[in-house]
């Protein structure tokens, strides 16, 4: 049974965890201010900005059309990588 448990918590832990965005060191990543600049500049309204354990920069907040987002993206080349959309 403790053997079980521990499995269930193992899976549960690695569905929850975002995807690997960049294997670059962090010194090429674009600066973090600048980059959310330009996502403001694009029409996002960011709530939270953070640096995940994936290596990615990832948003919470909405787009230009008032969607709320969670979006993932690569930081040395700013592409999104993974993204979530609330309809």
């Amino acid at each position: 049974m403790r053997h079980l448990l521990v499995t269930l918590l193992f899976i549960s832990s690695v569905a929850v965890a975002g995807p690997d965005c960049s294997t670059e060191d962090q010194s090429q990543w674009k600066e973090q201010e600048a980059f959310k600049k330009s996502l403001e500049a694009q029409g996002y309204k960011i709530k939270k900005f953070k640096v995940t354990s994936g290596n990615c920069y990832e948003i919470y907040g909405w787009d230009k059309e008032g969607k709320k987002v969670e979006i993932y993206f690569n930081p040395v080349t700013g592409e999104p990588v993974k993204t979530n959309i609330e309809d």
